[in-house]
């Protein structure tokens, strides 16, 4: 085996620590550089001022990346009060500055626990959401009015961490697809005082904290240094919450070829569990169904040829 073929075998996770200041291609691409493997993508854009946990795939575990890509996410969030922007962050232009902040921590805590819960949001104008095959932000930015349908977001949590106006720090734990942008100028338009975006920080993104993270410049190092295998996560565990159901060798070899496997009988039977070989590698994502003699089997849906690549190999 070519040592192409060897790299084109390898199937994991990276969980990078994302600096400021890049795009979230930006570590991809660093990322691709770096191990060689051009089939790599993350689970969820941060921007460029945002920092922390971004899921990073590669190999053959970019196909998990739908299911990955909808955990909810957690941030820190850094909300400047009295005024507003048209990005909803510090990127844009003032709308209105100076607004008198006459708000106490228990009155904006009120207004905070109003936004938890499944709520509509509108995206804002200046993001990556297409508006007729066109990205929003390229539209705002020719001047175009942007019209963002709202959509349905669920934010589990809201919490101040630090209370020092006119900035407030909020932890803030959601589903996947909530702009904390919206959420910093929605809460503003809620208080009647403004508010913006000033900071954020991503501390975990599905099972993965920060505690899972490496810094990009100590990977990048590792690149160099032909160690960064030490930080390569098995594939299987980026969905580890979810069940798992143990393949012998020879029900192994069936599911790769696309078979249908038996199922214990009685036992429960989730709309999806993980095939998992003894060694703990991810063989295939599998749904239930029924055989011909009316027995519980699992059909594979998606099938991953991998290499078990274990933590420190």
């Amino acid at each position: 085996m070519s040592s192409q073929d060897v790299k084109n075998a390898i199937s994991g996770v990276l969980v990078v620590d994302k600096p400021v200041g890049m795009t979230s291609h930006d570590v991809v691409e660093s990322i691709r550089r770096g191990t060689g493997i051009r089939r790599a993508g993350h689970t969820g854009t941060l921007d460029p001022r945002a920092s922390g946990v971004l899921v990073v795939l590669i190999g053959p575990a970019v196909r998990l990346s739908e299911y990955v890509s909808a955990s909810d996410k957690r941030y820190q969030a850094i909300i400047r009060l009295g005024s507003s922007t048209d990005t909803f962050d510090a990127n844009g232009r003032f709308l209105r500055t100076n607004q008198p902040v006459n708000v106490t921590q228990e009155e904006f805590e009120r207004i905070l626990k109003t936004f938890e819960g499944e709520i509509e949001q509108t995206p804002p104008p200046y993001s990556a959401v297409k508006v007729g095959g066109r990205r929003a932000y390229d539209m705002a930015r020719r001047g175009e009015e942007v019209t963002l349908a709202p959509r349905k977001i669920h934010v589990y949590h809201l919490e101040v961490l630090e209370w020092a106006p006119p900035e407030v720090v909020i932890d803030v734990h959601c589903s996947s697809g909530t702009y904390v942008r919206s959420l910093a100028n929605d809460i503003g338009n809620a208080l009647g005082t403004g508010a913006y975006l000033v900071g954020l920080r991503r501390t975990k993104s599905g099972r993965f904290t920060l505690r899972d993270a490496v810094p990009l410049r100590k990977l990048q190092e590792a690149f160099q240094a032909g160690t960064w295998y030490q930080y390569l996560i098995p594939a299987a565990e980026a969905l580890a919450d979810w069940p798992a159901v143990e393949l012998n060798p020879d029900e192994v070899e069936e599911v790769r070829h696309g078979h249908r496997v038996k199922a214990a009988v009685g036992a429960p039977q989730p709309p999806m569990v993980r095939g998992i070989s003894t060694a703990g590698e991810l063989i295939a994502l599998m749904v239930p169904a029924i055989g011909e003699d009316g027995s519980p089997e699992w059909q594979p849906k998606k099938v991953f040829f991998t290499t078990d690549t274990k933590r420190g190999a």
